[in-house]
């Protein structure tokens, strides 16, 4: 079933999850030119970065004022260990066929920020649930995202060599074994979610395997041809194309190439720790804003940070005339989309205990903040 989505006021439309609206874009204006957004990036930087900083902080005051005791730096250090380990023992280490397992645990265990897992985790313990029943879902989510990178790196789609500081996957191991890397993680997190064993023996007998059904529908929507795919597919499209690339279309490539996932990790969590519709629905619409604002994050982030700093080629949108916001909107207006976005999502976190929502309002900050 598609989804809604309404547009923030930047945006000035609605977008749904499938099918395109590419008839309803076609009349759109032409974005700005590119060499612009880097010129702006530099000059703009300092000065935009310290207002987005303000106003976010101001849009966060109420309910960061009840948080101020929460140690976020140790919840994420945490659960990226308790991630890791899981994550570790789920794939066989050294056993045949070796290279694929090998690629496998490469683009997994490279690091990164664990930020989809933290999300299942904390949205299953806001609505009432032990984080524990969600961890086989946060690794899962965990392994889709890796898949993704995998594939998103590859010759034939963004074609980059480094990932999370690293030379990507099919850098070290070749492409069809990245590939088959990449299909293996896919299919890993599905046998995951679904294995008996991966759960915790408190679990609800009665109600538990329902959850798991539904949250396993959830998952594969997301990340399928009405979800992560179909925005793959869209951006592919509209990379170096000389027609102009509308608003519209761009936020339909993020909202399933980026939102989509991101959507996943919290709704799956909230469905495993038992929430009900009305909450499931709210973390929803958080886990839309925050996964818009990430990608909109990222593309400041990719004229304004360094490789260094990014763990990834910075510069490659510019160099290769993708659309992003910067391009459409620029610097300054991105900014201000970003700052909506955050009000937005943490507007959805006020039916929620306030101690039980601290993670996902310290999630949506730092995403709006992050630096690579």
């Amino acid at each position: 079933m598609a989804m809604a989505f309404h547009f923030h006021p930047l945006a000035t439309t609605r977008v749904h999850l499938s099918p395109i609206p590419f008839a309803a874009a076609a009349g759109a204006p032409s974005p700005s030119p590119s060499s612009s957004v880097a010129i702006a990036a530099h000059n703009h930087h300092h000065h935009g970065r310290r207002r987005f900083n303000a106003i976010v902080a101001t849009a966060a005051a109420p309910s960061a004022a009840a948080t101020t005791e929460f140690d976020f730096k140790a919840y994420m250090g945490e659960r990226a260990v308790a991630v890791n380990r899981a994550l570790d023992a789920a794939i066989p280490a050294g056993e045949p066929p070796a290279a694929l397992h090998d690629a496998m645990r490469y683009a997994l265990l490279a690091g990164g920020k664990r930020v989809r897992p933290a999300l299942c985790l904390a949205a299953c313990a806001v609505v009432g649930g032990p984080e524990a029943w969600a961890m086989p879902a946060a690794a899962a989510v965990e392994m889709v995202h890796t898949m993704s990178l995998v594939h998103d790196d590859l010759p034939c789609m963004d074609d980059d060599d480094l990932r999370r500081g690293k030379p990507t996957c099919h850098v070290v191991y070749g492409e069809p074994i990245a590939v088959l890397a990449g299909d293996a993680l896919l299919s890993l997190s599905f046998h995951h979610m679904a294995s008996v064993g991966s759960y915790p023996p408190d679990v609800d007998p009665e109600k538990h395997p329902a959850r798991v059904v539904r949250a396993i529908g959830e998952l594969a929507r997301c990340i399928g041809s009405e979800g992560l795919v179909a925005g793959q597919v869209v951006d592919l499209e509209m990379t170096g194309t000389s027609e102009p690339v509308p608003l519209e279309r761009l936020e339909y490539i993020h909202l399933h190439k980026t939102a989509a996932l991101l959507e996943a990790s919290v709704v799956i969590g909230a469905i495993i720790g038992g929430g009900t519709d009305e909450q499931i629905e709210r973390l929803r619409k958080y886990a839309r804003s925050i996964g818009l604002l990430f990608q909109v994050v990222d593309d400041i982030l990719d004229v304004t940070k360094s490789s260094e700093e990014l763990g990834k080629t910075a510069g490659k949108d510019l160099a290769s005339d993708k659309t992003t916001y910067l391009k459409l909107l620029g610097l300054d207006k991105s900014r201000e989309f970003a700052e909506k976005l955050l009000s937005d999502a943490i507007e959805q976190l006020d039916c929620f205990d306030k101690e039980k929502a601290a993670p996902l309002l310290h999630l949506a900050n730092y995403i709006a903040h992050r630096q690579n």
